[in-house]
């Protein structure tokens, strides 16, 4: 690295991003191709079952919005790797501050001797994450492992021990963290005695549920107050949007009435924004957008460009109640992934990226909204900036009983993998297509996506 790591000074506007593979998608081969059917035999005989894999498409090369595989098929990448390449893949600036940083040393291990590219990212963290008060920060390796922490650090701070959660939610595959899931399976099933004081609260689904802000507040706080009690709860854990559940977005209020209860009663309430921050929804984090201020903020995924690395930042009075030795870990905060963090947090300033997430959205819901005219097993969209979906219903169901379109959703996401558009898929009920590209993505890969997505709609 460079003898000092202040912020950038670079303008805050720059030139059209020069890409190594032409935004564009591209099918030469059957999907997946011969090389990919090698190498899924290959697999077969040495990986876990238990890893699954969207698409057996074996990637090679990735860069912008494009993958391309080892038939050399081009996919235009709606999932970013579920929301790590935020900023595009490969990015220039990224891979050069991860290269500069190995010729420099790889690994000390920043509780043993510790290094400047660490305090970087935290005061960036502190800077960047929602909240005018003075924060601190802990690096991990991933967002199970934040959502871990988090909730170790808010039970030393309260002293309880009971932790709650919301219904949808997801928040890894961890011990602790497969308890914290609303889905049992494939996450938890079978893999039991799982984590005891746990709570799933109900949530705030408007699509489904009707209820305003104050409403749904009230219901999840009177299951709080009588399955839980206060007295014994250390923290109440949400996503802002929530992910695997569907990117639920809350009714207006929610989220503020939650964080004044929680306040009042010594409850730590935390931000899992894994998948919703780092510029993502046009905000640096989605909490923004409902005013609310977390105690503590979870970050992960797009906060190192596809490197290793997560955080938890919060309240300096709260990730200061752990005694010295308490938080930490080998690989936690590593140099080469603080290095691309650090470049990370300066594109999204240097190239106004929060923008790009308003733009990604308003070009998506154009181009949504005209599907759902068109198709009515399109019950809603919804989410912010780079991060939206529909879900589908049963012909004829989205203004009365909003049926879960699962089918739909698997025919829709396979006819667009074979047509060289990359879908995720979500939802409780699996009838979730989401919305997840990188920045970087175009308006014109986006509409040529969408026209995919129109014609399998069509197909069905």
């Amino acid at each position: 690295m460079t003898d000092t790591l202040t912020p950038s000074t670079t303008p805050s506007t720059s030139a059209a991003p020069v890409y190594t593979v032409p935004q564009e998608r591209k099918i030469v081969t059957a999907i997946p191709g011969p090389r990919s059917k090698e190498l899924q035999q290959r697999r077969l005989a040495v990986v876990s079952g238990g890893v699954a894999s969207a698409l057996p498409v074996y990637i090679k090369k990735a860069n912008g919005a494009i993958l391309v595989d080892v038939d050399d098929n081009q996919f235009i990448d709606l999932g970013a790797g579920i929301g790590v390449t935020t900023i595009g893949h490969t990015d220039t600036s990224v891979v050069a501050a991860a290269v500069e940083q190995t010729q420099d040393f790889i690994h000390t291990l920043f509780t043993i001797t510790p290094y400047e590219e660490y305090v970087r990212v935290c005061e960036l963290l502190a800077e960047h994450t929602p909240g005018d008060f003075a924060k601190k920060s802990v690096l991990i390796n991933s967002g199970a492992e934040a959502v871990e922490n988090g909730v170790k650090i808010a039970r030393k701070h309260t002293g309880r021990r009971a932790v709650a959660v919301l219904d949808h939610a997801y928040h890894g595959r961890t011990v602790l963290t497969m308890a914290m899931n609303y889905k049992a399976m494939p996450y938890a099933t079978g893999y039991g005695p799982l984590a005891s004081d746990v709570y799933h609260a109900p949530s705030s689904y408007p699509y489904h549920d009707g209820l305003s802000g104050a409403d749904a507040a009230a219901r999840t706080i009177a299951y709080l107050e009588k399955v839980v009690g206060p007295t014994d709860l250390a923290c109440l854990v949400v996503e802002p949007i929530q992910g695997e559940g569907g990117f639920m977005v809350p009714a207006e209020g929610y989220f503020n009435a939650l964080q004044t209860w929680c306040t009042a009663n010594g409850v730590v309430m935390i931000a899992d924004e894994i998948q919703s921050g780092m510029a993502r929804t046009g905000k640096y984090y989605a909490s923004e957008h409902f005013g609310w201020t977390p105690d503590l903020v979870l970050t992960a995924k797009g906060i190192a460009g596809g490197m290793p690395l997560a955080a938890v930042t919060g309240r300096a009075e709260i990730m200061d109640s752990s005694q010295p030795g308490g938080l930490g870990g080998t690989f936690g905060g590593n140099p080469v992934s603080c290095a691309a963090a650090i470049a990370v947090f300066e594109s999204i300033q240097r190239n106004d990226l929060l923008a790009e997430g308003v733009r990604i959205e308003n070009t998506l819901r154009a181009g949504l909204g005209a599907l759902k005219e068109k198709h009515d097993i399109i019950g809603e969209i919804r989410g912010r900036g780079a991060m939206i979906a529909i879900e589908l219903v049963q012909p004829g169901t989205g203004d009365t009983t909003k049926a879960p379109n699962a089918a739909a959703v698997s025919s829709i996401a396979a006819y667009a993998a074979q047509q060289g558009v990359l879908l995720l898929t979500a939802g409780t009920y699996g009838n979730v297509l989401r919305f997840l590209p990188s920045l970087a993505v175009s308006d014109a890969l986006l509409n040529d996506a969408l026209s995919v997505i129109d014609d399998a709609i069509a197909a069905l």
